[in-house]
């Protein structure tokens, strides 16, 4: 091969190489896209929060007075019958310690009530002779009488006068017993917890009973001890006869209305249950989220509408996650929620046409988190890319990613 044969060929392989190289830089590439389709099915609408269950009449069992409870015997998850199981007995508390100046004037009082019981058998022993004297007085009158010795008016004030001299005995009887019991007071107030301490006498106790039937819910004060009256001592429940409680935003609960269906998650069963929307409280709270920021909360009551078998486990206070459906169709076009972007003020989709992103817009109706139903701009089965980035502009060349 001559030399400018050799030439020739290098110089047609370089500019082979130069060509190919422009054409592979300024060539049109494609961009590697996620699509789906736009496809008939159903759509729902609704809102999630956490909440709990809980009895939907619960009682609390107190003390009517201040007193000793016995140790509880009842525990929680115990079944008790209304009028029949004793949760509980009180017995009278012990005397308090005296310091130096209660004693000393207990004391004080007890030799008051001795000097004045003393004083009051004295005035026994006095009424007692007058009436003796008074007794003699009209005997005597009697006999004069019968003699004609004096006049019927003299017997009779003799009469009178006994009678007189009896009262004054009954009355002397019962100045002693009052002044008895006032000693037995004033010796009362002396005694100590240590005096009564070993006393083997049996104590008449209070039996408080259950109110309701159902179950021992909790046990707020189990040990024995000194309560007051309005102390709580068990709370009672049904706990066949449940509820749920779930607060919402404040914003979210005005769509709420009673009678919704809601899916309750997340309880611990194999699949949902199914309940409904019961009342929606007309009282707000500031709550404070987990982030640290008040939020106004409405708490939602719903009831369980499945058979008690199915959530029989559940018990008061446990959580559970409550999905309202707000809105709800079988029959409509719809396309998931990635595939929408805002293009101005309207919602615009890329539609896969001969390999090329197509700018589209669109006319949405309700939606969720994933999906929303399309009231006009596309058709059954259209392609649409989902995630379109800011490379994807309407027209350019696209080729789906293969999973």
């Amino acid at each position: 091969m001559s030399i400018k044969l050799s030439r020739v060929i290098f110089w047609l392989i370089a500019a082979a190489l130069l060509l190919f190289g422009l054409y592979y830089t300024f060539r049109e590439q494609a961009y590697f896209v996620d699509v789906a389709s736009v496809e008939v099915g159903s759509l729902q609408v609704s809102i999630a929060e956490e909440g709990e269950t809980r009895v939907r009449d619960i009682f609390e069992l107190s003390s009517p007075l201040m007193g000793r409870v016995l140790r509880l015997e009842v525990e929680a998850g115990d079944d008790v019958i209304a009028a029949e199981t004793i949760v509980a007995k009180i017995e009278p508390s012990d005397p308090a310690f005296l310091d130096i100046r209660s004693e000393e004037e207990a004391r004080a009082g007890v030799k008051a009530a001795e000097a004045l019981l003393t004083l009051a058998k004295a005035q026994l022993n006095e009424a007692e002779s007058e009436l003796e004297f008074a007794f003699s007085e009209m005997e005597r009158s009697q006999r004069l009488v019968d003699r004609r010795l004096v006049s019927l008016r003299d017997l009779d004030q003799a009469k009178k006068n006994y009678k007189i001299k009896s009262v004054y005995l009954q009355t002397a009887l019962a100045s002693i017993k009052a002044r008895e019991s006032e000693l037995a007071q004033a010796k009362a107030r002396l005694v100590t917890p240590i005096d009564i301490q070993g006393s083997n006498e049996k104590c008449k106790c209070l039996s408080i009973f259950s109110p309701t039937t159902g179950k021992i819910l909790r046990v707020l004060h189990e040990s024995e001890g000194i309560i007051e009256p309005g102390d709580v001592l068990v709370e009672i429940g049904d706990i066949s006869d449940l509820e749920i409680v779930v607060d919402f935003l404040s914003i979210d609960a005005v769509r709420i209305e009673p009678g919704q269906r809601v899916m309750i998650d997340e309880w611990g069963g194999d699949s949902y249950l199914n309940g409904v929307v019961k009342n929606v409280e007309p009282f707000g709270y500031t709550k404070v989220s987990s982030l640290g920021i008040e939020e106004q909360r409405v708490d939602v009551i719903i009831d369980l509408i499945d058979p008690k078998e199915r959530w029989a486990s559940l018990g008061h206070g446990y959580q559970v996650e409550a999905r309202v459906i707000l809105w709800h169709d079988d029959n409509l076009l719809k396309l998931p929620i990635t595939a929408l972007f805002r293009e101005n003020t309207d919602w615009s989709v890329f539609v896969v046409e001969d390999g090329r992103a197509i700018l589209k817009k669109v006319q949405l109706g309700m939606k969720n988190a994933f999906e929303a139903q399309v009231l006009s701009g596309l058709e059954k089965g259209e392609q649409v890319i989902l995630h379109p980035s800011n490379q994807i502009k309407n027209g350019v060349l696209i080729d789906r990613r293969k999973m």
